[in-house]
């Protein structure tokens, strides 16, 4: 009896790190297989009337460290609030996303646009970001949110205020022809968060 537990232990650690691994695998930060520039552009990102910079630097999980060699990715939604999908064989993926890799001072910058809200779901307009550190596993950031955003209530944010993060609101600055913001991001141990799953 006990060799059946055994055998059947190891065959369910065996299939839950499947499992895992095929999930991490799948994640859209590694459908680019070399990310090497500190700045990336979304696409369409030229066509668009709203273009915003959003820069920053990561940081170590002490809040002063400058964290190098971190792979940031994100995602948004279109102008009108709805994720564009593209194909490429069996695969999909949102077509507004972009990858850099923080330079040796941490720092990171995309181009992008301003997304649209969602009304049909009450959706803000959100950026969706997440992180690869190096020889760690892949986590999700809270959304960006955007200051000027008719849908963030002011409940939202005082709630925001109260039990979330209020950096993940983006307030931007006129910088020459284009909206920037700066958004710093000090990261986590991902040992915590798998724990806390």
């Amino acid at each position: 009896m006990k060799l059946l537990y055994a055998f059947f232990t190891v065959i369910s650690i065996l299939f839950t790190n499947n499992v895992f691994a095929q999930r991490i695998a799948q994640h859209p930060i590694f459908d680019r297989l070399e990310v090497t520039s500190a700045c990336d552009t979304i696409p369409d990102f030229n066509a668009r009337t709203e273009k915003i910079k959003v820069y920053g630097t990561v940081y170590e999980q002490d809040g002063i460290t400058p964290a190098k060699d971190v792979i940031l990715y994100i995602e948004q939604p279109d102008v009108d609030g709805d994720f564009k999908l593209k194909h490429d064989g069996d695969k999909k993926y949102v077509h507004h996303r972009a990858w850099v890799k923080t330079d040796e001072n941490g720092h990171y910058s995309f181009y992008t646009f301003v997304p649209g809200n969602d009304r049909r779901y009450n959706q803000m307009q959100q950026i969706f970001p997440s992180v690869k550190q190096p020889s760690r596993p892949v986590y999700d950031l809270a959304s960006f949110l955007f200051e000027e955003d008719p849908l963030l209530s002011r409940r939202c944010r005082k709630r925001m205020n109260k039990n979330g993060d209020p950096t993940r609101i983006l307030k931007f600055k006129k910088e020459g022809d284009i909206l920037a913001a700066r958004k710093n991001i000090v990261l986590v141990d991902t040992n915590d968060k798998l724990a806390k799953k």
